[in-house]
């Protein structure tokens, strides 16, 4: 793992890739997770670690296990969303063409990368290649993860389909931050994850952003591990969470710039369905249904916060360009 060395990249893939990492409270994976990285077939070239604000001793043991990580300790928790804005801030300050983003219990596979990197090489078509390509995520059985399935590219043209599979890939709108490569010169124009989301639905809303009118896949040879606490899908029961799920599916339905408006329609009718598969198999609906009026009111009466401010606020340096985030 290196700090930042951009020669190699050129001998091994001719782009320079960073790996952002975004962690909370768990120390142990995210070692397992940065060894894991360490020893990738092509490793990442340079790795930003996220800390956000954990209390368990992470900071000093990247420090002490992993010294060539580009460290960000931020002054206070800021949820996946922040974490991930101010991660990948960070990484386009540098010389970054690609940014790998993974969640700390993730564990890639050893060709995890080397793949990812690949399939791309295969997508470059006259538009070039494809600008996200996401992992095959499992659970630690081996089984396919339920929870970070990317969705199928709606109506994908034949063209786009035939593209992707011949690269061996699937075309999909969305993907999940645990393990997907994405182009840089993408994020600088369409700009970083939404903050203020804290948690939930960051990952869907910067994906279908970054891809509208552009192509992503779903790459299988790449395979990493998340390493859940439980085998489960995105409708299991949250608890009191359920709270950032419905205020962000609010703000995303009616602010954000990643869906059409008829993906609009078809998304929030998923939502519905997903919503009374949680409540019919919750064990305290009553949790959920005032998590539902709470999140309803602060979606529709508030606003997300512009993430240039949300990010000063922690002293992280904003790019130049921040694209059309909302």
């Amino acid at each position: 793992m290196t700090g930042g060395a951009s020669g190699r990249a050129s001998a091994v893939s001719g782009v320079t890739v960073a790996a952002v990492v975004v962690t909370y409270e768990r120390r142990d994976l995210l070692a397992e997770s940065l060894t894991a990285l360490a020893a990738q077939e092509r490793p990442p070239d340079r790795v930003v670690v996220v800390d956000n604000a954990s209390g368990d001793g992470t900071a000093t043991m990247v420090r002490e296990r992993f010294p060539d990580a580009d460290l960000l300790v931020l002054p206070r928790n800021t949820g996946g969303a922040g974490g991930f804005a101010a991660g990948m801030a960070r990484a386009l300050a540098g010389d970054a063409d690609l940014l790998w983003l993974l969640d700390d219990d993730t564990v890639p596979e050893p060709g995890a990368l080397r793949a990812l990197l690949a399939a791309r090489d295969r997508t470059a078509g006259p538009d070039g290649p494809a600008t996200l390509l996401a992992s095959r995520v499992v659970w630690t059985d081996g089984r396919d993860h339920p929870m970070n399935t990317p969705r199928p590219k709606p109506r994908a043209s034949a063209v786009e389909r035939a593209a992707a599979d011949a690269a061996g890939c699937v075309p999909i709108r969305s993907a999940s931050f645990v393990s997907v490569l994405v182009d840089a010169a993408a994020v600088r124009a369409r700009g970083l994850p939404v903050a203020d989301y804290f948690l939930w639905n960051d990952d869907f809303e910067f994906t279908t952003r970054l891809l509208r009118g552009r192509r992503g896949v779903l790459c299988p040879d790449s395979v990493v591990v998340h390493k859940t606490r439980t085998f489960g899908g995105a409708d299991a029961d949250p608890g009191d969470r359920f709270y950032y799920e419905v205020r962000n599916k609010i703000w995303l339905f009616t602010g954000s710039r990643g869906l059409a408006p008829p993906e609009r329609v078809l998304y929030a009718g998923s939502t519905v369905r997903r919503w009374s598969r949680t409540f019919a198999g919750s064990s305290d609906r009553a949790v959920l249904r005032r998590a539902l009026v709470r999140g309803a009111r602060a979606g529709v009466f508030g606003r997300p916060r512009p993430t240039a401010d949300v990010l000063r606020e922690i002293g992280v340096e904003v790019p130049s360009h921040d694209g059309d985030a909302p």
